[in-house]
């Protein structure tokens, strides 16, 4: 006689919703939003597309709660590395800190889909409060001018973009130049 298997407990729906936004990830990161189907998702993610619809009323939906999620979580940790400095020590331990951060291409390169998807009336709303959000985190940390903060992400931005190209490595004067100056 074999034991009884226990009850199989259902997963909550919140949890599901962690698990999707988990697996939704790579996929628009590698695909962007107008390239990723939500069959692709549901794939990913071990469940079928109509429940994917039960938890994500739309695609929109499920990439702009990817777009938050990535924000926040780069605010954040901004908040937390700037904890107890101010001014350029604030701004430096931000940097260090995204700078390693950028070693999470998925997160990197969702933040550029959520800028490329911006045609999308609702996507540039959500991208702008988020982005708006993060902004507020740094000059609130860095308790500097706006000129400072601009210049902050600025240089992050220039950072994205080496980053998105995989030329953090690359021997090129041109990338030397722009590292160099993102460090000073």
């Amino acid at each position: 006689m074999t034991a009884a298997s226990p009850p199989a407990t259902r997963m909550k729906a919140e949890d599901r919703r962690e698990q999707v936004l988990a697996a939704a990830l790579p996929v628009f990161a590698r695909n962007g939003y107008e390239g990723t189907s939500t069959e692709d998702v549901a794939k990913a993610a071990g469940i079928s597309q109509p429940y994917l619809f039960r938890l994500f009323n739309t695609k929109r939906d499920l990439f702009i709660a990817l777009v938050r999620r990535g924000f926040a979580r780069v605010g954040s940790a901004f908040a937390e590395s700037a904890r107890g400095l101010e001014g350029e020590e604030a701004l430096m331990a931000m940097a260090e800190l995204y700078t390693g951060m950028l070693e999470d291409r998925d997160l990197l390169l969702l933040q550029l889909h959520a800028y490329a998807a911006c045609d999308d009336v609702e996507v540039r709303a959500a991208t702008r409060q988020a982005f708006g959000r993060l902004w507020q985190v740094v000059a609130e940390a860095a308790a500097l001018p706006a000129e400072g903060v601009v210049d902050f992400f600025a240089h992050g931005m220039l950072l994205n973009v080496i980053a998105a190209m995989d030329a953090t490595d690359v021997r090129e004067a041109w990338v030397r130049a722009c590292l160099k100056s993102a460090q000073d």
